[in-house]
């Protein structure tokens, strides 16, 4: 037992000091090598049966303790990869079995079977690790006490009629049934299960289900991956009718997904229970006798559906028969290049879109970004805003073409009514992560990552705000702005809140554009691949989720080895600190990632409170930018035949590849949380609270079969958004762990949670059903690219 536990220590200590001789000479820490020499001083003492093994060993964990506390202080979590494999071996040396060898070895009379210095050190470590699992140092504690307002905004009520709740995209509901005191007594009223899946050999790899149902007319309305829209009864989740498109399944789809449909009703019409639209600043159009309400969906193939609400059935005098083909005016287009992926914006007489592309795909030859407004009856043009012409708002003639390689809009759009303005949030243009051929000049340029306000009425420009400069990090604006009302600094104010990829918060004065909150320019660095014009400086909000910047005590693992490997990672990938380092071609370190702090789930605020609830992400990403010359502009870099070839940026200067900074194991190299909820009373900007959200139950590993059984809380990352309401509740779900959960506004308190058939990628939505009683929603279908289950339900709770 002796020889086999002292050879494992050896092999053990030689890979460490390998591992950790490549760290050192590379400029990293050299703790793993003092570590390495301690386990083979360890196995030597051991194999020659000298009991002053026992004793260099327990000195070890001294010094291994000590070194773990001066790196990460009492975080559990960081301990781990730091502390796990020597606390095992010292707690295996510490046995009997182990030590009475040791002991007869010196003194045959000896039969003790613990050594006092090595056994005191087991278990003093034990003990606080014990104790350490009562104590987490992360979460910021606090209590937001604003009082509610009901009178200060039109908020959703009863029905949830549009994407965001209103166009105002507060996810916000002004119901209170379901409260603080009795949300534990949440149950299942009903699940429906849609029957769109995913085909694993036809269906792209980010095969997602993100829908956000709507509850209007007395009915659910929800679309799936493959874009059916199904109408459903709110309180049994019963099928009305199904709308059912030809499927158009194939591998090439760079995000396979419906987040929401949108709806329409005449304003006279009884129970239309759309947004408050004024007649004053929203024309109204005239109803047709059929086909009076409407559902829209924008589909992931170009395509804007208008469907009769009560029925499923096109509205035939829409566009072509009930469809407008969103490739119109766009020129040649590649396939599978133009999508849609969030729900248009209706607002008066109009149905909005913007366009989604793919990104990184070829160098030229994209897609236009142009937001068009049709109206809602005919489908006629009514005015289109390219980013590229922003002064001419007129509807292109029927045989002219968009310019290409414009910014987009993907997310959602939002509109304050009252004031007839319309909200669009710009990303990048394909190529993200080169900009060798932008013109610094341009309007193109300046429309990227800009949150524009446009005329309701014409689409005329009224301002813009660039939440990044000369973006080359794929930092597109990617959510729906929230609009409210803040009492900042004594001050009433209309605003509108931005959240972005980079973790900024932009809090802005809708009607002007200018910054409510302070916004600083921040000098970054300008040094990278010759030809770019890399911007000197980038905008940071006073209030932001940045997160803090990375050093190499901030790497991470479930073992020294894959610690060390993400630590050798660190020293040799280019990073400045910030999350504006330049992708190079020795691999950068991008933090936050093209996923983004925050991304299409956007943010929650109750305007009656003025509380912003967020749910930011921390992953960091390796960006790889690979050379292409004339012999190589239309061979795959890094992709393989038969698989999707985004990031290739085929006849461009360079391919782009993009992966999540991990170990081999795929976990993570930076330390958790990865995921986290915070609470923000925006009359003073203040974080009050701050907390780790979800679990590792359900995630799917590299190292285990299966999933992983058991619930770890060590904040996951989160792909959704949060739902907030006037019973001081915020539901989310979006957590890689398939888990629902409801908080206290106030505290962040964990109220309730229950485990979803799927994962709950998505953000829910609230409603009081035709029995009174308030229902919460959710679809549960997964997310191709996170890994988690795959199903096709839509789960709805009401009390018990």
């Amino acid at each position: 037992m002796l020889k086999l536990t002292s050879i494992i220590i050896a092999i053990v200590g030689i890979a460490m000091l390998y591992m950790g001789g490549k760290l050192l000479l590379i400029g990293g820490s050299p703790f793993y090598v003092v570590m390495a020499i301690g386990l083979l001083i360890t196995a030597v003492a051991l194999f020659k049966n000298k009991k002053i093994a026992l004793s260099v060993y327990a000195v070890l964990m001294w010094i291994v303790l000590a070194w773990m506390i001066y790196e990460v202080g009492f975080d559990k979590w960081q301990w781990i990869p730091r502390g796990d494999l020597i606390g095992l071996f010292g707690l295996w040396l510490a046995m009997p079995w182990i030590v009475r060898p040791l002991s007869r070895a010196q003194n045959p009379a000896d039969a003790r079977g613990f050594h006092p210095f090595l056994g005191t050190t087991v278990i003093v470590i034990v003990a606080l690790v014990i104790g350490m699992m009562f104590y987490d140092p992360y979460p910021q504690e606090g209590n937001i006490t604003t009082k509610r307002n009901p009178s200060d905004s039109n908020v959703a009520q009863n029905d949830w009629a549009a994407y965001g709740g209103t166009n105002s995209g507060q996810r916000f509901s002004g119901l209170k049934q379901i409260t603080k005191e009795n949300v534990d007594n949440l149950e299942v009223a009903w699940t429906y299960h849609t029957g769109d899946l995913r085909n694993a050999e036809k269906d792209a790899t980010e095969y997602t289900f993100e829908a956000t149902p709507l509850k209007v007319n007395n009915t659910l309305y929800l679309c799936t991956a493959h874009n059916e829209v199904h109408a459903l009864n709110p309180e049994t989740g019963e099928m009305k009718w199904k709308y059912q498109p030809e499927k158009d399944r194939s591998y090439l789809q760079q995000h396979q997904t419906c987040r929401g449909v949108s709806y329409y009703a005449p304003a006279a019409d009884e129970n239309a229970a759309q947004p408050a639209q004024p007649a004053a600043t929203v024309a109204q159009a005239t109803a047709p006798a059929t086909c009076r309400k409407r559902i829209f969906n924008a589909a992931n193939d170009g395509k804007l559906l208008a469907l009769n609400a009560d029925t499923g059935k096109l509205c035939t005098d829409f566009g072509n028969n009930g469809i407008v083909d969103l490739s119109d005016n766009m020129g040649k287009i590649r396939p599978h290049a133009l999508m849609e992926t969030s729900a248009p914006l209706v607002a008066g007489n109009l149905v909005i879109v913007g366009d989604s592309v793919m990104d990184n795909g070829f160098n030229a030859g994209n897609p236009s970004g142009v937001i068009r407004a049709y109206d809602v009856i005919t489908g006629k043009l009514v005015w289109n805003f390219d980013p590229a012409n922003p002064e001419s708002t007129d509807p292109i003639a029927a045989d002219g073409i968009y310019p290409q390689d414009t910014p987009i809009a993907w997310a959602t759009l939002s509109a304050d009514l009252k004031n007839g303005l319309v909200y669009v949030p710009f990303g990048n243009a394909s190529p993200d992560e080169v900009g060798l051929n932008r013109d610094p000049n341009s309007n193109t340029e300046k429309f990227r990552d800009a949150l524009v306000a446009l005329d309701l009425k014409t689409g005329a420009f009224k301002w813009l705000f660039q939440t990044s400069k000369h973006d080359l990090w794929d930092r597109d604006i990617p959510s729906q702005p929230s609009l409210l009302d803040i009492d900042y600094q004594g001050k009433k104010q209309p605003v509108v809140v931005m959240p972005t990829k980079t973790g900024n918060l932009f809090v802005l004065n809708r009607l002007t554009g200018q910054p409510v909150y302070p916004v600083n320019q921040v000098d970054v660095s300008t040094k990278g691949i010759n030809g770019e014009n890399y911007s000197p400086t980038q905008p940071v909000s006073a209030l932001n989720f940045i997160p803090d910047p990375l050093s190499e005590k901030s790497m991470w693992g479930v073992t020294p080895f894959d610690q060390m490997a993400c630590r050798i990672d660190y020293k040799s990938l280019r990073y400045d600190g910030n999350p504006w380092t330049p992708a190079t071609e020795k691999g950068s370190i991008v933090f936050p990632g093209n996923i983004g702090v925050f991304n299409w789930g956007s943010v929650s605020v109750d305007p009656e409170r003025q509380i912003l609830i967020a749910a930011p992400v921390r992953l960091a990403y390796k960006y790889t930018l690979i050379k292409r010359t004339a012999e190589t502009a239309d061979k795959r870099m890094f992709t393989a035949d038969n698989t999707p070839y985004w990031n290739e940026n085929f006849q461009g200067d360079y391919a782009i590849h993009i992966q999540q900074l991990s170990s081999s194991l795929g976990i993570p190299c930076i330390a958790p949380p990865w995921g986290r909820m915070v609470g923000v009373d925006l009359t003073t900007g203040k974080t009050e609270w701050l907390r780790r959200v979800g679990t590792t139950k359900n995630l799917k590993t590299s190292f285990l079969p299966g999933r992983f059984p058991i619930g770890f809380p060590m904040g996951m990352v989160a792909h959704g958004g949060p739902l907030t309401t006037a019973g001081d509740l915020v539901f989310h779900g979006a957590t890689a762990d398939n888990f629902f959960r409801a908080y206290d506004i106030n505290t962040g308190e964990l109220l309730w949670q229950t485990e979803l058939p799927a994962g709950g990628q998505a953000t829910p939505a609230t409603y009081m059903g035709a029995d009174k009683k308030q229902y919460v929603v959710i679809a549960a279908g997964g997310h191709g690219s996170l890994g988690t289950k795959e199903g096709d339900a839509v789960v709805a709770y009401r009390l018990k």
